[in-house]
């Protein structure tokens, strides 16, 4: 059987369960869907994409395996993320008083796309995402997916193999992650037309997720570097 539509899928699954869960990138991209519109929750969320295109290439250059034998270096990005979570935190909490109705500045739809992306690249999770499972997708191998299931294993054995390091198993990895941040954006703006005091919320919720992260990153930073 072909590993080339498992892969694809795969690495679809994949790219949006990586993009999903709440974190602070999700707090960045849902503040700018809710103050500033769906233009800027999509460049938002094209800026945290951007940073993992940037962190795959310096993957397959090696330079992220490289940097895993710095603690320090790690610890110090680490600490210039946490810092910048809390300089973000303070901005959600300063729009806590917006709402949809009321126009935000349109030539800010692109502050947005640098936020994420400079938060990006200092976020300890994306960086040790691509320091361990991001490298291990750059390896060529397969992997037997159904092969491992408790007592049908051998009867499904080769029903779904999945490619590592294989162009299908990354082009569906980044367009998983590019249907969330197009869509995660679209379906707040869309409770928009319902509930007109979401904005408001979240922006609390995003100034307190980015504040909470920035705490926990600068106090990980600080034992690594003392320790």
């Amino acid at each position: 059987m072909s590993t080339l539509l498992p892969s694809l899928g795969a690495g679809l699954v994949f790219g949006l369960a990586l993009a999903a869960p709440p974190g602070p990138m999700n707090a960045v991209i849902a503040e700018e869907s809710v103050i500033r519109g769906w233009t800027a929750g999509a460049r938002a969320g094209l800026g945290a994409m951007s940073a993992d295109a940037l962190f795959f290439v310096l993957a397959a250059l090696g330079l992220v395996a490289f940097v895993k034998q710095f603690p320090t270096v790690q610890a110090v990005m680490v600490g210039a993320g946490g810092v910048l979570m809390l300089y973000f935190a303070y901005g959600a909490a300063q729009e806590m008083d917006t709402t949809f109705r009321e126009a935000a500045d349109p030539d800010e739809d692109s502050a947005g796309f640098t936020k994420a992306f400079v938060l990006a690249l200092t976020n300890p999770y994306q960086i040790l995402f691509w320091l361990t499972i991001g490298v291990g997708l750059l390896e060529t191998g397969t992997v037997d997916v159904l092969a491992h299931t408790p007592y049908l294993g051998a009867s499904l054995a080769n029903l779904l193999v999945v490619e590592t390091g294989s162009p299908a198993l990354i082009l569906g990895f980044f367009g998983g992650i590019a249907v969330w941040v197009t869509g995660f954006p679209a379906a707040l703006v869309a409770a928009e037309q319902r509930v007109d005091s979401f904005a408001p919320a979240v922006a609390a919720v995003s100034a307190v997720v980015l504040g909470g992260f920035g705490v926990v990153f600068i106090w990980d930073a600080v034992r690594s570097l003392v320790l």
